[in-house]
């Protein structure tokens, strides 16, 4: 019997280890597993759990219409691969790589087990654009330094690879186990619902997600987004998305399902070029500007594959070690959209009630909380906002909060760009009706008045029936005051950091970062 394990490549397009473990099948068996024993058991993210049971129950969906079913386990990984092997002999097990270090652990106990029962492996990279591995190998041994070297290396391994071909189904047996229960694992009656998992039904202050999971979904709204792509290509600019943002419109974004592998990133990457290349006809296609945004995904994911502290401050060879402020109170009050800043305080409650924002509003929320207005540490931020997001993707959010928080990744000596929320609030999303939707107390302020609700005189908000300090909060912290303290600070460690070379030696654990001894220059700001 062959097995493929379903972990994030949850999708029947473009999946190389579906079709290794059909290849001359007398019989298949399609599984995920909800693994208890090398994730983290009390780490169960309401709005992530949800959009993936309904994921898996698309897949299933799938499978039902060729006549089989995805099998779903809850238990130990090792456990139900000793338990298959016995009950119906196990020849081969396939699946699409997990290349992040958090996954290390768990693939080697399975690949062990797997030579220990004289199981065949296939190990298919398809969650990234390229093999991290071979980016680090070209690079001679570690990852390149910076964005702009991870291009020149991935430029010179060559294009990704094209998509796999769908599966072809004719000739394989299918194999179906009945639901079971043992003390160490159990297989489910169909997909199991939240609380089944372990995860809370109805969170306090949760409401509808608006991004639904789902192959067949995901590859609706990827034509949609094709249209709009072409649309904004015919027009001369990219990434509609990005340079024109709805806020109060549905998500355009294909991120959640690229995160879970339910869409997959090289039939994007391809499509995308190919739409870009007929729009143009011929010119010279732009593809950093047209897919840099997954370019700078598979760029996070090499400099995370040796990196298991990759998620932290502390103890991080590529993170400058930032002497962040402490202060539970304001990172409390940041995290419930309570900031008295109201586009801050929209992205908040938005993130908090549909597991979702805007990669603008992201970039706001996180530069507020880090070096723009509370200066405290990245990782507490990239923590909670890991838990909230549907998309939530460990190497991606990361780097995502490295970069904006100026720990890594730039090259800005000053750190001078900085967000104004209010006057970037403005820009994005003129009307207001984004901060009226998520901070209804506001919602009577005119557009005057609702991004800087505290310059209201007392009888605008008597009539807005808003007293800010009372209904709605006072500003935590100045922006003004705090970002000229703040950029002084981060001038004083950058000079600081230059001036000691023994601050850039990487960890007594971490000999791959041996290039961060480099000298000045080649630091990544």
């Amino acid at each position: 019997m062959n097995i493929l394990w379903f972990r994030r490549g949850l999708r029947l397009h473009d999946n190389p280890a579906l079709l290794s473990a059909i290849e001359n099948s007398k019989e298949f068996l399609a599984l995920y597993i909800f693994d208890t024993t090398f994730q983290d058991a009390g780490y169960k993210p309401y709005h992530m759990y949800g959009f993936l049971l309904e994921c898996l129950n698309d897949l299933n969906e799938s499978f039902q219409s060729v006549g089989t079913k995805l099998h779903i386990f809850q238990g130990c990984p090792l456990e139900v691969f000793r338990h298959l092997r016995q009950s119906h002999c196990i020849n081969k097990l396939c699946f699409i790589q997990d290349c992040e270090p958090i996954w290390h652990e768990r693939d080697n106990a399975v690949k062990n087990l797997c030579l220990e029962l004289d199981i065949e492996v296939y190990e298919h990279v398809a969650h990234t654009l390229w093999d991290p591995m071979d980016i680090i190998a070209s690079n001679g041994g570690t990852p390149p330094l910076t964005y702009e070297m991870f291009v020149h290396v991935a430029m010179s391994v060559g294009d990704p690879p094209k998509p796999a071909a769908d599966p072809e189904w004719k000739g394989v047996k299918f194999v179906s186990i009945e639901p079971f229960e043992t003390n160490r694992f159990t297989l489910f009656d169909g997909v199991p619902t939240l609380g089944a998992v372990g995860v809370p039904e109805n969170p306090v202050g949760c409401r509808n997600r608006k991004i639904i999971g789902g192959e067949t979904n995901a590859l609706k709204h990827f034509e949609i987004r094709l249209r709009a792509e072409e649309t904004a290509f015919r027009s001369g600019f990219y990434q509609p998305n990005q340079a024109r943002p709805d806020l109060l419109g549905p998500p355009l974004s294909l991120s959640a399902a690229i995160s879970v592998g339910a869409m997959s990133v090289r039939l994007f990457y391809w499509k995308i070029h190919e739409l870009f290349d007929k729009v143009n006809k011929g010119s010279p296609p732009a593809w950093l500007g047209i897919t840099g945004q997954i370019i700078w995904r598979d760029y996070f994911y090499a400099m995370s594959r040796m990196n298991p502290k990759f998620d932290k401050e502390l103890d991080n060879p590529i993170c400058l070690q930032i002497p962040w402020n402490e202060n539970e109170e304001l990172f409390e009050k940041w995290k419930n959209g309570q900031t008295g800043y109201p586009f801050i305080d929209a992205g908040m409650r938005q993130l908090n009630q549909e597991g979702w924002m805007h990669h603008s509003v992201r970039n706001a929320v996180a530069m507020f909380l880090t070096r723009g207005d509370l200066w405290l540490n990245w990782d507490i931020g990239a923590e909670y906002m890991a838990y909230q997001l549907v998309d939530s993707d460990w190497s991606v959010n990361s780097g995502n909060w490295m970069w904006v928080s100026s720990s890594a990744f730039e090259r800005l000596l000053d750190c001078s760009v900085c967000i104004n929320s209010v006057l970037y609030g403005k820009r994005l999303e003129p009307s207001g009706d984004y901060i009226r939707r998520y901070v209804p107390e506001l919602a009577n302020f005119e557009f005057e008045y609702i991004h800087e609700p505290w310059k209201a005189p007392i009888d605008i908000q008597r009539a807005a029936n808003c007293i800010i300090g009372k209904d709605y909060p006072a500003r935590i912290v100045i922006h003004e005051e705090v970002l000229t303290r703040n950029q002084t600070w981060m001038k004083d460690f950058r000079r600081k950091f230059k001036e000691t070379p023994a601050h850039c030696q990487p960890s007594s654990n971490s000999e791959v970062y041996k290039f961060f001894c480099l000298p000045d220059d080649s630091l990544p700001f």
